[in-house]
């Protein structure tokens, strides 16, 4: 009888993943190859605020014309590897095996999401992060045509918004995110807003595997609402540029 070799990397249980975000504090490792992780706490935190989104002309432009088939949840497994994958743009990767099967397994048990950007059957870009309350923690995007990465994410807001999101952590701010609508808030305002989005869910995700209280399937139900606006499923670009853009 044959028995699986050991994994070469450090096993990360998946509820102490959870209680870790709960609390504002993430994993990431060194490299790639790293065997282990370390847990950050930033003192600045970038989030995006829903209604903020910056929808710039050409990226409703894009979107409006479906460039990409756009879908959630789809390829987590492959979304999650091409963003551990080393790119000309971005040598290094803080995705290592420990993470890459934490989240995964966090994905089966309905907390981890991906969205996917499609370039007739290539995965082209995308998106993944994890859904606890009413919070999405923004992990990773990746692009391998040009704005790809940008369409996952107005598909993403759009999607929290639908679910009754309150809060998207972006974890670190860069100037792609700043060109976006993000902000930087203090680790006090933070953990204020992160209390509000996950009041009561710690308990329920520590003693079943219950998937968090947003409705990160909102988006696909045959009639959407954002606001004052209802589109009917399923969706194409030019209903998530009214969902983004016509909201009161």
């Amino acid at each position: 009888m044959k028995h699986l070799p050991e994994p070469s990397y450090d096993i990360l249980d998946p509820n102490l993943v959870l209680g870790a975000y709960a609390v504002g504090v993430f994993p990431m490792a060194d490299a790639r190859d790293a065997a282990g992780v370390y847990w950050v706490e930033p003192r600045k935190r970038a989030i995006l605020p829903l209604d903020g989104f910056h929808l710039s002309r050409s990226l409703r432009k894009t979107i409006a014309s479906d460039r990409f088939r756009v879908t959630a949840d789809a390829a987590f497994e492959e979304v999650i590897a091409l963003c551990a994958e080393s790119a000309d743009d971005r040598p290094e990767t803080w995705i290592n095996a420990t993470i890459e099967h934490a989240f995964t397994n966090l994905h089966f048990r309905g907390y981890a999401h991906s969205v996917e950007c499609w370039d007739g059957d290539a995965l082209v870009g995308g998106l993944y992060g994890l859904a606890l309350g009413r919070a999405f923690f923004g992990e990773s995007m990746v692009s391998r045509a040009t704005d790809a990465s940008k369409v996952a994410l107005a598909w993403l807001v759009a999607r929290l918004k639908a679910g009754g999101f309150t809060l998207l952590d972006c974890q670190f701010m860069t100037p792609h995110l700043a060109t976006l609508g993000a902000v930087e808030i203090s680790r006090g305002d933070y953990i204020a807003l992160l209390g509000g989005a996950i009041e009561g869910s710690l308990g329920a995700a520590a003693e079943s595997s219950a998937p968090p209280s947003g409705d990160f399937g909102a988006l696909d139900l045959p009639l959407v609402s954002v606001g004052a606006v209802t589109v009917s499923g399923p969706l194409a670009g030019k209903d998530i540029v009214q969902l983004l853009t016509h909201t009161s």
